[in-house]
């Protein structure tokens, strides 16, 4: 299906539900599901407001002006979701999808020096010949890993990526006293400390407590993801 009815598209779109047509952009299969991605199109347009119309935007996108985790996309319809590195070509700036609690997702700016660090949450390992470890990241990314490393890292930790030379530079690993940050549910954007862990028989229903200052909130473990050990290792807000 080429388009997506606005009644259809997740909530928080930057959309107006009720002028401009019936129809919106579906994202094209990719590294991000549906109901946590923006077509780049909507980005370029809605978010970033490099265009007013559509048809600006699928110019400015099929000129390769605009870099997603370094790489030009040319598909107007590419998904972009959490944590991805949206680069605008001509002008050098370099925006990270982060949650928020307004817009659910927002773009924010971060320094150039930052544009090849990706924070990775880890779904899944397997195992693959030669003894190795394959890691499955939340972007649909995959990577083989050395068994030493590979056993250190567990499903819900997140790395620290590098995606100019595709290697991980940091893990950090999911535990009591570690930054995290909520990327779902109705405390999304929310970022604390792991407070507290109450595990249950399915591991992602876990309920988990955040804490900032005098603020504590719950949410489950498959909502969270860990930033940093003492503090996040890459920009996450303002």
């Amino acid at each position: 299906m080429v388009h997506l009815r606005k009644s259809l598209a997740p909530y928080w779109w930057p959309i107006p539900r009720k002028a401009g047509g019936v129809w919106a952009i579906r994202p094209s299969p990719g590294p991000h599901s549906l109901a946590y991605s923006l077509p780049l199109a909507m980005v370029i347009r809605d978010v970033l407001k490099y265009a007013k119309t559509m048809r600006e935007a699928r110019y400015i996108i099929s000129r390769g002006y605009v870099k997603v985790d370094g790489v030009v996309r040319r598909d107007y319809k590419f998904p972009v979701g959490l944590m991805d590195v949206v680069e605008i070509v001509p002008t050098g700036e370099v925006y990270r999808v982060v949650p928020d609690s307004e817009k659910y997702y927002n773009l924010l700016p971060i320094p150039s020096e930052e544009s090849s660090m990706k924070l990775l949450r880890v779904e899944g390992k397997t195992a693959v010949k030669g003894g190795k470890l394959q890691l499955h990241f939340h972007d649909g990314r995959n990577l083989i890993t050395t068994p030493e490393l590979g056993r250190q890292i567990k499903t819900f930790d997140s790395v620290l990526y590098d995606l100019q030379n595709k290697s991980i530079k940091m893990h950090i690993p999911l535990k009591l006293g570690v930054n995290v940050l909520a990327i779902h549910g109705s405390n999304v954007g929310f970022a604390g400390v792991l407070h507290e862990i109450v595990w249950t028989l399915k591991r992602r229903q876990s309920v988990v407590a955040i804490k900032r200052g005098d603020e504590v909130r719950r949410t489950i473990l498959g909502y969270v993801m860990a930033v940093g050990a003492e503090s996040p290792v890459v920009k996450i807000s303002p």
